[in-house]
């Protein structure tokens, strides 16, 4: 037996040691595993099953696989996320190097939709969204953690009602005046859409842990627990705005663009007034707005 071969086991012993394991009971059990493959790894016969259409209009299937590209994406940006708001100390390397990671799985998802853009026929779209209703894009649980945890919650809350709310506001009251709420909810009178309704019952509970979880480790407080020289470095600084703008204005303005050349001034699919819940100039929805001049503060989503 090699020194190398050894040295691992060695080492192997020291692993399983600290878990009460037997080395010998696990290197027998290799005798009878089975060589890793690709489709194995990567699952790929359960991911390409994933994809069921309800007509038989070709171009649904490029829908639907879209937006199962969309929450994969989500989900690496989640995952970035995490590793920086539940590490207690990110040094200023770690934070930038993982926030340009986050920025470029949006910078992906914003260049992705010339896919809809231009890869299905208007005329097959127009058909098959029908058999959609009630359901939109809107319902995506990720995308609303995405920004629970990037940014404090009075910058989530509707441009109209954020003088009534305060860090002492009861999440559920909070969650009642969340910007997308205006999607789907008549704040006259409360009633809300099915599209809500639905969503809130899916994952309002959800949604209400992960606030409270996020309220002081999201990324701008982890941001402003750096060393005050550490949130002048010009490189965190820089990829702080990025992340911003392209999560606020370009992804958001990509996703209007692609509505708009479908339907134009039309309904969506769950009955949103999609264009002024969507449109940044509308919400002002800005993660960092500390870290934006008066005057961009002010031109927010503007020339879009």
């Amino acid at each position: 037996m090699s020194q190398e071969t050894n040295s691992i086991i060695k080492e192997l012993d020291k692993k399983f040691d600290a878990i009460n394991q037997n080395t010998n009971t696990h290197l027998e059990g290799l005798l009878w595993a089975k060589p890793i493959t690709y489709w194995d790894y990567i699952q790929t016969d359960a991911l390409l099953n994933l994809q069921t259409q309800r007509t038989t209009l070709p171009d649904e299937m490029v829908f639907v696989m879209y937006h199962q590209v969309n929450e994969l994406l989500f989900k690496m940006i989640l995952w970035e996320i995490k590793q920086v708001c539940h590490c207690e100390k990110p040094e200023t390397k770690f934070f930038t190097e993982r926030l340009t990671r986050i920025s470029r799985y949006f910078d992906m998802l914003t260049t992705s939709f010339d896919i809809m853009g231009d890869g299905m026929e208007i005329e097959q779209y127009m058909k098959f969204r029908n058999t959609l209703t009630p359901a939109s894009g809107f319902q995506s649980a990720q995308y609303r953690m995405i920004e629970f945890s990037s940014t404090d919650l009075i910058n989530l809350i509707d441009y109209r009602f954020r003088a009534t709310i305060d860090r002492n506001t009861p999440y559920s009251h909070a969650f009642e005046h969340l910007y997308w709420q205006a999607a789907g909810k008549d704040h006259a009178t409360g009633k809300k859409s099915y599209l809500i309704l639905e969503f809130e019952r899916k994952y309002k509970d959800e949604f209400l842990r992960y606030m409270e979880e996020y309220n002081t480790i999201n990324i701008w407080q982890k941001f402003k627990q750096l060393p005050e020289n550490d949130q002048k470095n010009s490189d965190l600084v820089a990829a702080m705005r990025h992340y911003d703008k392209t999560v606020n204005i370009t992804w958001v303005m990509g996703h209007l663009n692609a509505a708009r050349k479908y339907i134009g001034d039309g309904d969506a699919t769950g009955g949103s007034d999609w264009k002024k819940y969507m449109h940044p100039k509308y919400q002002r929805r800005i993660f960092f707005p500390e870290l934006w001049s008066e005057d961009e503060l002010k031109s927010w989503g503007e020339d879009c």
